[in-house]
């Protein structure tokens, strides 16, 4: 970063720093809100743009080749009149990432005239176009968009440090997504008996980056169709160069028939939750005593100051009050088993909690409960603790399917059957995509290269509510000289420093 950069980010924070300084105030005679003499007029000559960070998501989309890459895999269109494949896809994803909750909300982003010349451009589709060109894939079609968004993926990748490469977590699961529409083609009822579609995603748990989607009609099997998606992300991750991969999800993705093929595979392992079925819970409660050991929870965070007392439990307070039924956890105890599965010819870990409930209403203890969860792993190393911890930590993929439903909105199925719905699904979770880019392509080296690397890990795991905050609604004054689009930022906030971090990285060339 240039120094007058270094400078200027210094004085805007100063400024801030000394407006916000800690005092005692003296009894203040009018409120602090004091604005009232306010006027509005239109600007001749200055041009400005709410969404300043919009210049480096498209210089995003050109450094790693992501246009070039979807104009030569997807071909949907008999003629480009006048837009391409791409501009196509980037018009909505740049819609996503500009705050955007609808493909109305593109009707926007066409009427301002600084928002297009941003992007070098004359015209953008209007959303019924961005809808008319979901209705043009097929599956097929569906495919070949997902391969140029991996193909970029992979390049985004390769920047990575050698450390990156050691292991692969690919993780599997369903979501629900209802919808109101009733001529919505495909949708179906679910076992909640809503009318919706059932997505299915596969991604990379250490980058929290989806690497495909499925849309799937909503009464079909979470687990349909994920065996062949876990074969695909494998494949990719070993193009990626990854030495190991990993296989996680919970107990309808365990597909027994296909996990003596995954551990004939060089280097792959797996660790799914299985049914407790009762000729499990036998064996478990066979077990002898000594077999057990207990279960250690790591702290959720570390204390940063002095331990506080806890606070009280308002919610437990109120269930004791009201006699509720009541379920504690006394205790955890793992242990393990060897076990073949019935449609399996080698045998594997069974690994299996034990969970030591009490079942109490109001103050009345009224009985002991044990729960058992199971789960099978082809690691023979790793203690019986670890995977339990490792199985638990899919967690983090339940909020990446909360961050597609809520922030993103990519499950919100705007479009008039599965195809199309699907297509835009994977439109917008691209949105999702470029955020966890520019977040991987942040630069970690140098005096500051520690502080750097958490900053990374920060941006990466950000929610996408902050990340359009503080990375995208950035206002700028957009400025044309020669053959340049200058975004000048106009106002400051804690990561514009990270942001033109990312920015002077995207001006370098990939490390091919």
């Amino acid at each position: 970063m240039s120094t007058i950069r270094r400078q200027l980010l210094r004085r805007r924070k100063q400024r801030i720093k000394r407006r916000l300084v800690p005092r005692n105030w003296p009894e203040q005679p009018a409120p602090m809100l004091a604005a009232s003499n306010v006027h509005y007029e239109l600007s001749d000559r200055d041009r400005g743009l709410a969404v300043g960070g919009i210049g480096a998501m498209h210089r995003l989309a050109r450094h790693v080749g992501l246009i070039e890459d979807l104009d030569e895999h997807v071909e949907v269109l008999k003629a480009h009149l006048p837009y391409h494949e791409s501009d196509h896809v980037l018009n909505i994803a740049y819609n996503v990432l500009s705050g955007g909750q609808r493909l109305e909300d593109i009707e926007l982003r066409r009427q301002d005239e600084v928002f297009l010349d941003a992007l070098g451009a004359q015209r953008i589709p209007d959303p019924t176009t961005a809808g008319d060109f979901c209705r043009r894939f097929d599956r097929p079609d569906i495919e070949s968009l997902q391969h140029a968004i991996n193909e970029s993926r992979l390049r985004v990748w390769q920047q990575q440090p050698e450390e990156f490469f050691e292991e692969a977590v690919i993780e599997a699961d369903g979501t629900l997504a209802p919808t109101k529409g009733e001529c919505k083609e495909g949708a179906d009822f679910n076992y909640k008996g809503e009318w919706s579609y059932h997505p299915l995603l596969i991604s990379l748990a250490n980058t929290h980056e989806p690497l495909f989607l499925d849309n799937r009609s909503g009464n079909r099997p979470s687990s349909e169709g994920a065996a062949a998606r876990f074969d695909q992300a494998l494949a990719l991750c070993r193009r990626a160069g990854f030495r190991w991969v990993t296989f996680r999800g919970d107990t309808d993705f365990s597909q027994t028939q296909h996990l003596d093929r995954w551990d004939d595979e060089d280097r792959v392992r797996f660790v799914f939750g299985f049914d407790a079925k009762q000729n499990l819970i036998d064996r478990a409660e066979t077990l002898k005593e000594s077999a057990w050991t207990p279960l250690e929870r790591p702290p959720k965070y570390e204390v940063q100051t002095k331990p506080r007392r806890r606070r009280t439990n308002a919610k437990e307070a109120k269930v004791v009050e009201r006699e509720f039924k009541n379920i504690r956890l006394e205790g955890e105890h793992v242990a393990e088993f060897a076990y073949s599965p019935t449609l399996c010819r080698k045998t594997y870990r069974m690994i299996v909690l034990r969970k030591n409930l009490t079942i109490s209403k109001g103050e009345q203890r009224l009985f002991d409960d044990v729960r058992y969860f199971f789960y099978v792993t082809n690691d023979t190393a790793a203690p019986a603790s670890q995977i339990v911890h490792e199985s638990n930590q899919r967690c983090r993929q339940e909020q990446l399917i909360s961050q597609l439903h809520g922030g993103v909105r990519a499950t919100s199925m705007p479009v008039d059957n599965l195809h199309s719905n699907g297509a835009y699904m994977v439109i917008a979770a691209l949105a999702w995509s470029l955020k966890a880019w520019f977040a991987l392509l942040l630069p970690e080296r140098g005096r500051w290269q520690d502080k750097h690397r958490r900053e990374k890990q920060i941006v990466l795991r950000m929610e996408f509510r902050t990340f359009l905050n503080v990375f995208m609604r950035v206002p700028a004054q957009l400025v044309r000289t020669g053959r340049r689009i200058v975004f000048r930022l106009l106002a400051w906030n804690p990561w514009q420093a990270v942001f033109l971090r990312g920015v002077d990285q995207l001006h370098g060339r990939l490390r091919l």
